[in-house]
């Protein structure tokens, strides 16, 4: 099984490439930016922010929407393709597991940014202060917390365990090639594995436990996110409706972000023979599957919104379709639902140059979707002295530029440093269809 192992196993301990180094030059670059983002809310509070009244949320509830969104769909994507044991698991899983891993990490900062004293979130937490208070947990800040903090350590769990096999395999390799300091990092995250019967079943067994419990995690974290609206008396926020819609148009964004992550991977490390083309013709009819759920969501929004009784609800829905907050809604219908459409035709699914672009333009229409809901959805206020735009401040945008550089110097050093493919699925894989050919 040398064959397996050797082409992804170098790739990951090979020294990195001007290209790779480059790329982590522009990200640490990035995370600088973040840092100064953060420094200046930790100084100056979130008014250095374009929040303002109405318009209590911004920037850093869009974000934070959008990145559980991307993680939500990544891990959704890998627990069904473990619990199923579908062969596009042994491809896709281990870049997808990372890939939510990384967007929780960078969705993490904001519920703690946007306190406002940031340094005080431990009172969160559910231990009784020393005044004899405990936190409010009709708070949707509670919820963000626990929520969270739920999902760092499922996603984290269901990531690290599918790779100890793996790390085995890199700690014994390492001490191979005399990389010692490598293979003794590398060993100490194995947790000792040899491989024995015992190993397998144990691994198995919590590998499938621990997908099984992000189905329903994913599912209450994101519908903590739309509670946050649906618990207010905003029109068209306070609908049974909303927790559904922004499960479903949440899809697009992490299966995009997949997809573009399988044919960079693919390009990058040379690992045609393990993400294959059909596994790219999948993934491209899964991603275009997701945007006409998408698609469905917004024209269920439109009827129900339209044919609404209440006339202040339509009023609200109006001015995010028709007037002021068009241009986003129609953009995030067209970038989530209507532009995956194009990965049907065969000859464009087989295509690197579309199916990147599609998946990251999929994932902008979500964020537009987020805008559209957070911001737009306050376009019609009814006290004409509280009639006041919403413009990001150029900290806004360094925290979602720096997120967004945090979640690519994940990916790379994940790339780097770890097999992006699984290794030990894949040889499972074969012996399994060498045995099968062996029986006929």
């Amino acid at each position: 099984m040398s064959d397996i192992t050797a082409p992804v196993a170098e790739a990951a301990l090979r020294p990195g490439a001007w290209g790779f180094r480059i790329a982590v030059l522009l990200c640490a670059a990035g995370i600088l930016l973040l840092g100064i983002s953060v420094s200046a809310v930790l100084v100056a509070g979130i008014g250095v922010w374009g929040n303002n009244i109405p318009h209590v949320w911004g920037f850093d509830l869009i974000a934070y929407a959008w990145w559980i969104g991307i993680a939500n769909a990544a891990s959704l994507f890998a627990a069904i393709l473990v619990l199923r044991r579908h062969g596009l698991r042994t491809a896709v899983n281990r870049f997808a597991e990372a890939a939510a891993l990384a967007a929780i990490l960078a969705a993490a900062l904001y519920p703690i940014l946007h306190l406002g004293r940031p340094w005080l979130f431990h009172w969160t937490l559910a231990y009784p202060h020393r005044a004899g208070l405990w936190p409010q947990f009709g708070s949707p800040l509670v919820w963000d917390f626990w929520g969270i903090m739920s999902h760092v350590i499922v996603t984290s769990l269901f990531w690290f365990i599918g790779l100890i096999p793996d790390l085995a395999t890199m700690r014994d390799r390492a001490a191979a090639r005399g990389r010692i300091r490598a293979a003794r990092a590398y060993g100490l995250f194995a947790l000792g594995w040899r491989g024995s019967v015992t190993h397998w079943h144990r691994h198995q067994a919590a590998y499938r436990l621990v997908a099984a419990m992000v189905l329903p995690l994913l599912l209450w974290a994101q519908t903590v996110v739309a509670l946050e609206f649906a618990t207010t008396l905003v029109p068209a926020w306070h609908q049974a409706r909303l927790p559904l819609h922004v499960v479903v148009t949440g899809l697009p964004s992490g299966l995009g972000v997949v997809l573009a992550l399988a044919a960079v991977l693919r390009m990058a490390l040379s690992l045609e023979r393990f993400v294959d083309d059909a596994d790219m013709d999948l993934l491209a009819r899964l991603l275009a599957c997701a945007g006409l759920a998408a698609g469905l969501a917004y024209a269920h929004e439109l009827l129900v919104g339209f044919l609404e009784e209440d006339e202040t609800t339509r009023a609200a829905l109006s001015a995010r379709v028709l007037g002021a907050g068009a241009p986003a809604y129609w953009g995030a219908v067209l970038l989530g639902a209507l532009l995956p459409q194009v990965l049907w035709f065969a000859g464009l699914r087989s295509r690197a140059a579309v199916v990147v672009p599609v998946g990251i333009l999929a994932a902008a229409g979500v964020w537009l979707d987020r805008w559209s809901i957070v911001v737009d959805g306050l376009l019609r206020d009814h006290l004409p002295t509280m009639s006041r735009g919403y413009t990001p401040s150029p900290a806004e945008w360094g925290l979602l530029g720096g997120t967004v550089a945090l979640f690519a110097m994940v990916l790379l050093l994940f790339g780097r440093m770890i097999p992006a493919v699984s290794m030990f699925e894949t040889r499972h894989e074969e012996s399994e269809t060498e045995a099968e050919e062996e029986e006929r």
